[in-house]
């Protein structure tokens, strides 16, 4: 009976279930967005050098802002600044809606859209830890990947089947009530800061202090950089397009099936980590999942077959899910809240790095090699990775929760 009410701990607090409603809305919004935009750019342009690009686009914000995001998070009301950034993404999101269909104006509407999560990111995550108790953060961040996930399973296979039946127009408006209703969540927080308004100035010591935690941290570091090098070169979502189309001829549908596949496996990964409780060799743990993800990701860039390649994304989806959990764990747990905010900023820097670049990555040595030696390189020189971070990292294979 106990370890049941342990799973569900976190949900006693409403200003959490707040949050992680804001958190599933915003996602799911998001990830229809996703399929719409890659859908609209590939129809229009056939062009895996166009679909990589969209990641550049949606990091080159975070490399920009998030240092000041983390700034703002500590020094400022969280709620106040999750506020001001969730009217900024409705707004980008509006613009979409009424924007022709054009390159530049996808990238603009996206890159305001991603400026708006990278000045949010850091305030909310570092709101976490003060809506539940300290023995429950683990299960709230296994519940907010669980919420995060099924929004991106849900989110791409709706997307697909409007995008299909109506048009992408159409999803563009969806994004938007998303968006609405987020605002919401976030208005109705009981939360305020204690005392965060602050006089201090933007200074470059101050937006660098993140960074030098994270630099002088001989587990945390290992542990975030692991995940920037390996999503970095393991990384297929951008690509799915293309194998949708052209490799296992599945079409729109097909094309949100695939984008969902992986949260499948990652939804279902939450669920069987939220109710086990923490993992004890939590480095060797992480270090298996990732090299998993990697040798998954070279056997889906081979597959000719709609089954076996969403099995490979599930499983990606899965393990991804254990790093996830483990490294949120493991950077909400070692740092001060006085610095919180900053060193999320780094950390969304290094997440963000990893994904869009990555998608860049992909996009073009597809362009230059075809899709099937991206991924399936990529995959290879994941395993290379994690072998040669379990090899370096003493701190990281010895690591227990």
């Amino acid at each position: 009976m106990s370890a049941t009410l342990d799973a569900y701990a976190a949900f006693r607090s409403r200003d959490f279930r707040l949050l992680l409603t804001g958190t599933f809305l915003t996602n799911f919004g998001l990830q229809m967005l996703s399929v719409a935009v890659s859908w609209d750019l590939y129809m229009q342009t056939h062009s895996a050098m166009v679909l990589g690009n969209v990641g550049f686009v949606q990091v080159a914000p975070f490399l920009l802002f998030a240092l000041f995001a983390g700034h703002f998070a500590d020094r400022y009301d969280r709620r106040r600044v999750m506020l001001a950034t969730q009217i900024l993404l409705l707004a980008g999101s509006v613009l979409l809606v009424f924007s022709a269909r054009s390159v530049a104006l996808i990238y603009t509407c996206l890159f305001l859209i991603q400026m708006a999560r990278a000045l949010q990111g850091p305030a909310r995550m570092a709101m976490l830890p003060q809506l539940v108790p300290m023995e429950a953060l683990s299960n709230a961040i296994a519940w907010h990947t669980s919420a995060f996930e099924i929004a991106s399973v849900t989110g791409p296979a709706l997307a697909g089947i409007v995008v299909a039946a109506m048009s992408s127009r159409a999803v563009y408006q969806m994004q938007v009530g998303c968006a609405v209703l987020t605002l919401a969540c976030v208005w109705m927080l009981r939360y305020r800061g204690e005392g965060r308004p602050s006089d201090t100035p933007v200074e470059g010591r101050s937006l660098l202090e993140g960074l030098r935690f994270v630099w002088r941290n001989k587990l945390v570091l290992p542990a975030i950089s692991l995940d920037l090098f390996a999503v970095l070169f393991g990384g297929a979502t951008a690509l799915l397009p293309i194998f949708a189309v052209d490799i296992l001829h599945s079409g729109a549908r097909g094309l949100g099936w695939l984008r969902a596949a992986s949260s499948v496996g990652a939804i279902l990964m939450a669920f069987g980590q939220a109710h086990a409780g923490p993992m004890r060799r939590s480095g060797l743990v992480l270090l298996w999942s990732v090299a998993g993800f990697g040798a998954a990701t070279v056997v889906f860039g081979f597959s000719r077959s709609m089954w076996l390649s969403m099995a490979m994304l599930m499983t990606l989806g899965a393990l991804d899910n254990v790093s996830v959990v483990l490294r949120q764990s493991l950077v909400q747990k070692k740092t001060p809240d006085a610095v919180r905010g900053r060193v999320l900023a780094v950390n969304s820097i290094f997440i963000s790095c990893s994904n869009q670049l990555g998608a860049v990555e992909s996009g073009w040595t597809a362009a230059w090699f075809g899709a099937v030696p991206s991924v399936v390189g990529g995959g290879i020189a994941t395993v290379l990775i994690v072998a040669a971070f379990a090899i370096r990292s003493r701190e990281l294979r010895e690591w227990r929760e």
